[in-house]
């Protein structure tokens, strides 16, 4: 297997780590303290001038088509120097994704530039509501056809970038007389629609920086053009573009385990305790070989899968697997990380408990860890 970069992957991993390092790591604390919004979005616009808003979208609509292992590499460069930014430019990918995917032309060619070049500062997918979440197709949102228009009716949660989003993917059940799963449809909902209310934002443990919102649907009247695919065939186009999402996540893990990795590593060669550095007893190198390792591992399972998925092979499982791996993994890092750091660790100041906090989520969001296994399990049963 050849594990070399093309030319174009190796540039976009170079570009992402600069931009990161330069306008991105400075900003993360403030975001962390819920601060800096402003820049925040300066920084969406900057991403997107680059490129980064369209990682895996035709050129035709403006996106950079650089593929699966392009957008991995770019999102773990984004998400080593802030997880808020890097889970912003993930979703809102998936989101120019799924429209690529699934939209008409007319669909393609108004909101994929628009996502592509900052127009839009974000996309949201609307997906999880309260009773629906490792089991999305449980939705109770409706959207009900009247005249030339659907008229949707729900609330969604835990909806990445609501507030400042410039268009939402929105699932809703329009026939609910069908098994559960099988009337479900997807549609496009522009900001401003009347009847889309971006509610809340959630107080959260971690990715302060990153709003999540709840977004609800009042009367809200969109044309029937604004449906994506076949109507009731929204919840299949869902499972698929959670797999490709997936590898965000893992991606996003791999970059803030590798922050907190890098900053530990660093620590310990200069923490003298008993005469010398810490970094020379042999506990100490066991630990940071461990997860060395785990990281090492989680990389190859990400690019395995984002390599799949540029062949357009099947990568459900691979996808399942990496964000599996790579999502626990992280949680390994960063627990270490904190505890080579010792007491000051703990303290804020050392920017380590920020990763602990951050990388907490990512064994949740995109399908919790019980689900990915799940998943996995099912797909090798099939072979």
């Amino acid at each position: 297997m050849d594990f070399a970069f093309t030319e174009e992957e190796i540039a976009v991993r170079d570009t992402a780590r600069r931009i990161a390092a330069d306008r991105l790591a400075p900003l993360a604390e403030r975001l962390d303290r819920g601060e800096g919004r402003d820049e925040l979005l300066a920084n969406l616009k900057l991403l997107a001038d680059n490129g980064f808003m369209g990682l895996n979208m035709d050129p035709d609509y403006g996106g950079a088509g650089v593929g699966a292992v392009g957008f991995a590499l770019a999102v773990e460069e984004v998400g080593y120097a802030c997880a808020a930014t890097a889970v912003t430019m993930s979703v809102t990918n998936m989101v120019g994704e799924v429209i690529h995917a699934c939209g008409d032309q007319a669909q393609k060619e108004l909101h994929l530039p628009r996502l592509a070049d900052g127009t839009y500062a974000a996309g949201a997918f609307c997906l999880t509501e309260a009773g629906a979440g490792s089991d999305p197709a449980g939705m109770k949102t409706r959207a009900r056809r009247d005249g030339d228009d659907y008229v949707l009716d729900g609330e969604k949660i835990y909806i990445s970038s609501g507030e400042f989003a410039g268009v939402f993917v929105v699932w809703a059940v329009t026939d609910p007389e069908r098994p559960k799963g099988k009337g479900i449809s997807v549609f496009l909902v522009e900001a401003g629609t009347p009847g889309l209310i971006v509610g809340r934002r959630e107080e959260k443990m971690g990715q302060h920086g990153s709003p999540t919102n709840v977004v609800g649907f009042e009367n809200c009247r969109v044309p029937a053009a604004n449906m994506m695919g076949k109507e009731n065939d929204g919840f299949r186009i869902a499972v698929g573009e959670l797999a490709g999402g997936r590898i965000g996540v893992a991606a996003l893990s791999l970059g803030i385990a590798r922050a907190a990795m890098d900053k530990a590593k660093a620590y310990v060669k200069e923490r003298r305790q008993f005469g010398q550095a810490i970094a020379d007893f042999q506990g100490v190198q066991w630990m940071i070989a461990d997860r060395e390792t785990d990281l090492e591992a989680a990389r190859l399972l990400t690019l395995s899968a984002a390599a799949k998925k540029d062949r357009r092979e099947p990568f459900s499982r691979e996808a399942s697997m990496a964000k599996l791996f790579a999502s626990e993994a992280a949680h390994r890092a960063t627990d270490t990380a904190l505890q080579l750091f010792g007491g000051s660790g703990y303290v804020r100041d050392a920017g380590i408990e920020r990763h602990v906090r951050d990388a907490r989520i990512l064994r949740i969001y995109e399908g919790t860890s019980e689900v990915q296994r799940m998943i996995i399990a099912r797909e090798t049963m099939r072979q």
